[in-house]
């Protein structure tokens, strides 16, 4: 746990008891606040009480004997209506901070690599943290994914925190400036909470705050808006700024072409890796994550044969289109995560001949999103409460099976595709559809399939031991219709 020493002796209040807020709060304590916290959950309070947290009902404090609220990021400050006691911190002038603030002000020396974007964030932390500690340097990886910024390790003078930012902890960090900061896209998200695009658009900028050469900047520049960022940035010359595109070839940036992932920031367009070869980094989203990750560990002075190894060895992240298995010729692929038919619709379009596990509880919109891709299914296996209202959604599109339960979906699909006698099949579990009408989260349901999968009689080839395996699998240029 991070000693947060720049707050010895000074009162500060946490609101918000969660992991990342009781690590906070304990943190503030161990260090010598004078920590008031509070939630509104009681069960939170009570978790926190049992840990010795001081609690004191914030809504009833005078806030004019405070100095600080380190406040959890899901609670609004501003838009759409702050919250009651974000609004009576901000009437008496009391700063509002969330934890990875006081890590910036408890870690000055280390270095730090931030990731943002509104998709592949945490997939490009990940991937980043493994190049960087699989090369031998010393690296922490958390913030938004996983480890609260405070539960990791005191790195110091020549450590790298390799931190996932959202948009609302951007907006309470002001202290780092970022050794490499990373954007990767941006697609309408979380508008409510910066009172639309503009606003959402200024808190991922944030990510570049006070940069200067040799900082470096690493921009996706498939979207628009960000392209518009990275204009804007290379306009302004204050960092090094560094294009890195799936979808083009991009004059001094880093690129793919057809997965073949290309380095042109010395002018000379050199390959470094392909792509389609690595299990654990399906389609052209993934191809970003890769080209971003592969800059800004560059940028951080990995060597390139270096990252290309690690690339290679990247096990990818778990419920996150997990490469489990091949067993008996079928690959079996865990994308539990996807709890929405716009998350199944990236990993449809990864693959061919398709057995799609899907179901759940559903959400707005159904399978919308996911249409588009159909025709990479060859047979569905429908589970959970929305089992039947996906099968009306289907309807005649391609055949599926009423299969209710996980385990029965997997039996029916593996007996499918014996029957059907499909080369190269790929048994996805991507529900497009919440768990809990049969899982606590979704994280129980990826566990679940992946025990069902090693159970399975039959050949187990771990797709690592042989990545020769897969590409055949993959749509003919892993790209997103």
């Amino acid at each position: 746990m991070i000693d947060v020493f720049p707050f010895n002796g000074y009162p500060v209040a946490v609101f918000g008891l969660g992991r990342s807020g009781l690590t906070t709060a304990l943190a503030l304590k161990n260090s010598g606040a004078e920590v008031q916290a509070w939630d509104d959950n009681e069960t939170s309070r009570d978790r926190a009480e049992a840990e010795g947290v001081p609690l004191v009902d914030l809504y009833n404090i005078d806030w004019r004997e405070q100095t600080t609220l380190v406040l959890s990021p899901g609670i609004p400050h501003t838009y759409p209506v702050p919250h009651p006691i974000a609004q009576a911190a901000r009437d008496a002038n009391v700063e509002i901070i969330c934890d990875v603030e006081l890590l910036a002000r408890a870690q000055r020396l280390a270095n730090t690599i931030a990731i943002t974007g509104t998709n592949g964030k945490s997939t490009t932390t990940a991937l980043i943290g493994h190049i960087m500690q699989t090369s031998g340097r010393e690296a922490e990886i958390g913030g938004n994914l996983g480890i609260p910024a405070l539960e990791l390790e005191a790195l110091g003078e020549g450590g790298t925190y390799v931190l996932e930012m959202s948009s609302y902890q951007l907006e309470r960090t002001v202290s780092f400036t970022y050794d490499v900061a990373v954007l990767l896209n941006i697609s309408a998200d979380h508008l409510d909470r910066h009172g639309g695009m503009d606003g959402y658009i200024a808190a991922k900028k944030l990510i570049f705050h006070r940069q200067t050469d040799p900082r470096t900047a690493v921009v996706g520049v498939d979207d628009p808006f960000s392209a518009q960022i990275f204009a804007e940035l290379r306009e302004a010359g204050d960092q090094i700024v560094i294009p890195v595109s799936a979808a083009k070839r991009i004059d001094g940036g880093i690129y793919t072409d057809n997965g073949l992932l290309i380095d042109d920031t010395e002018g000379s367009q050199t390959p470094v890796c392909d792509l389609k070869e690595i299990p654990s980094l399906p389609g052209a989203h993934n191809w970003q994550n890769a080209a971003a990750a592969y800059g800004a560990c560059k940028a951080a002075g990995v060597q390139p044969h270096a990252i290309m190894a690690c690339l290679q060895s990247y096990p990818g992240l778990v419920h996150r289109q997990e490469a489990l298995e091949i067993v008996d010729g079928v690959a079996y692929i865990n994308d539990s995560k996807a709890t929405n038919a716009d998350a199944a619709a990236r990993a449809l379009a990864c693959y061919n001949n398709i057995y799609w596990i899907a179901g759940g509880r559903s959400k707005e919109g159904g399978l919308t999103a996911a249409k588009p891709y159909f025709d990479r299914v060859r047979h569905a296996f429908l589970i959970g409460e929305s089992a039947l209202p996906f099968s009306h959604e289907i309807g005649s599109e391609f055949p599926f099976t009423l299969s209710g339960e996980l385990k029965s979906a997997v039996e029916q699909a593996r007996c499918q595709i014996i029957e059907d006698g499909t080369p190269n099949a790929v048994i996805l579990l991507s529900p497009a559809a919440a768990s809990f009408d049969q899982f606590p989260n979704f994280e129980a349901r990826g566990d679940e399939f992946r025990q069902l999968v090693e159970d399975l009689p039959g050949e187990h080839i771990d797709p690592f031991e042989d990545p020769e395996l897969f590409p055949a699998r993959f749509t003919s240029a892993g790209e997103t219709s």
